[in-house]
């Protein structure tokens, strides 16, 4: 089998169980009673139909079925360690996905969250995914090894962090799911067509990836029938694992993935000076301000899936590592300036939020 039979096989199956079981949980989530509660910041028209939150279950079989497919499938493999962060990605991935589970089931608070976040992150360390050096932009040239403790508490801030990334970004129909399938999409491309010599098997990854999210978007684009529930904190492990995998491509993502942290680093700081916990829920994310603001789901998720596509098509069309730290400054900026005029327009309304 050739590399591109073998991306065919990877999405089709992703695609195509995840697809055949979206309805399935569905039905499961409702009888269990595993259903969207209107209140709160969840004031969604899905929320008020109680749609099932077991949606993420179906994206997680998806892919892992997808992923161990992939390690047997003749492809080239230039990674030595690639069974030991295979194993790695796929434990951590059952153990954040049980979190989830059960976070939709009993309802956590945000310690065990937490407590499972780190356990799940420390899983992937332990099997070689971690970050230990970086590209200067500036240079081009590779950095020395971090010491291992520096090398831990960067790889733990990073896969917690996007963890909760993509859980905070979870709050309209199709958001998380969209952004997943973008941020796939161009890791899958970077490693498959641009890097040499190209990284197949690591594509594979990508592209199970893209099939899960695929399937499960196309059940919960607005109007959703379904919500990824407790299962974002594994997507969001998901991609935060393969970002560093075959490469730490830490640029592509940092473009495609800058509006969600960033918007997650500025509502963290915004509770914490207001005297409330960073990590409690509320509707001050940048998504529900634009949606108090009157703008409707649909354009508010169209506008995120262009910005980032438009971001992380620029990790594509050069190799200069200073273009690539110029762009990310500049989106950087243009988040700024946008979050100041849209906190500027909800204060001649009401407090902020």
């Amino acid at each position: 089998m050739g590399a591109i039979g073998a991306f065919i096989l990877v999405f089709s199956l992703a695609l195509s169980i995840t697809l055949i079981l979206v309805p399935v949980f569905d039905r499961i989530g409702r009888r269990l009673g595993v259903v969207a509660s209107f209140g709160g910041r969840h004031v969604n028209e899905a929320d008020r139909r109680q749609v099932s939150k077991l949606g993420g279950a179906a994206l997680f079989i998806g892919f892992m079925i997808a992923i161990l497919v992939a390690q047997v499938l003749p492809v080239e493999r230039l990674d030595p360690y690639e069974v030991i962060r295979f194993v790695g990605l796929f434990l951590g991935g059952i153990v954040i996905f049980a979190v989830g589970l059960l976070d939709d089931l009993f309802n956590f608070s945000s310690l065990p969250l937490f407590l499972g976040q780190f356990l799940a992150a420390g899983i992937a360390i332990v099997f070689q995914i971690f970050i230990e050096t970086f590209n200067n932009p500036l240079t081009g040239q590779q950095t020395n090894p971090w010491p291992y403790v520096v090398t831990v508490a960067l790889s733990l801030f990073w896969l917690v962090g996007m963890m909760n990334t993509v859980n905070f970004l979870d709050g309209l129909d199709g958001l998380a799911g969209g952004v997943a399938f973008i941020a796939g999409a161009m890791l899958f491309i970077n490693s498959a067509f641009i890097v040499q010599p190209a990284q197949t098997s690591v594509s594979l990854l990508f592209l199970a990836l893209m099939g899960a999210a695929f399937g499960f978007l196309l059940h919960n684009f607005n109007p959703a029938r379904i919500f990824l529930g407790g299962s974002a904190y594994f997507l969001g492990y998901i991609l935060g694992a393969l970002s560093i995998i075959g490469g730490a491509k830490m640029a592509a993502i940092l473009l495609v993935m800058g509006l969600p942290l960033m918007d997650v680093a500025w509502q963290a700081m915004n509770r914490i000076r207001q005297g409330r916990s960073p990590f409690v829920g509320d509707r001050g994310h940048i998504h529900f301000r634009l949606q108090d603001m009157g703008f409707s789901q649909r354009s508010i998720v169209l506008a995120y899936y262009s910005f980032c596509a438009v971001f992380g098509v620029l990790t594509l069309v050069t190799e200069s590592r200073l273009f690539k730290f110029t762009a990310l400054g500049i989106m950087l900026a243009l988040i700024a300036v946008g979050f100041v005029l849209v906190a500027r327009s909800r204060r001649t309304e009401s407090p902020l939020s």
